[in-house]
């Protein structure tokens, strides 16, 4: 048999690689801060309005950029997204005294439509990776 007809092994890279410790670690990380980000954003853009929409809007479209980057694939946006929403319909939602958090205002809304259309935007966008040097000269 010869070695030409045996096949390699694909070779892993760090984007394609399975669940390690450290991949798994940061998408529970990036959930946790999702959540985090999503009920201070709640609590704050109405506390400071029309500021405090601007900086929780900013804090969720960072943190959803910073997802993507961090993990190097939409996936990371995935969490972040997910962990915001989550906290964000929690605190939608009335309680049996009747209180809530969300009041039925303009900015409200803006911050739930706006921090999906963040998430949104930088899943779409994702991470633009650059080629390796060698690949860009064709004749070389």
């Amino acid at each position: 048999m010869s070695t030409s007809s045996r096949t390699s092994a694909p070779s892993v890279n760090s984007r394609t690689a399975g669940a390690r410790p450290g991949r798994i670690a940061a998408f529970v990380g990036l959930f946790v801060l999702g959540a985090l980000t999503g009920a201070a954003g709640a609590l704050v853009q109405a506390a400071w309005f029309p500021g405090g929409l601007l900086l929780s809007l900013a804090a969720a479209g960072g943190l959803f950029y910073v997802g993507t980057n961090l993990t190097g694939s939409r996936a990371g946006v995935g969490a972040a997204g997910a962990g915001w929403l989550v906290a964000v319909l929690f605190l939608t939602a009335t309680r049996p005294e009747g209180d809530f958090v969300f009041g039925a205002g303009l900015g409200s809304y803006v911050f739930l439509l706006g921090g999906m259309a963040a998430a949104v935007i930088c899943a779409t966008v994702g991470v633009l990776v650059q080629p390796p040097r060698d690949s860009v000269r064709l004749g070389k």
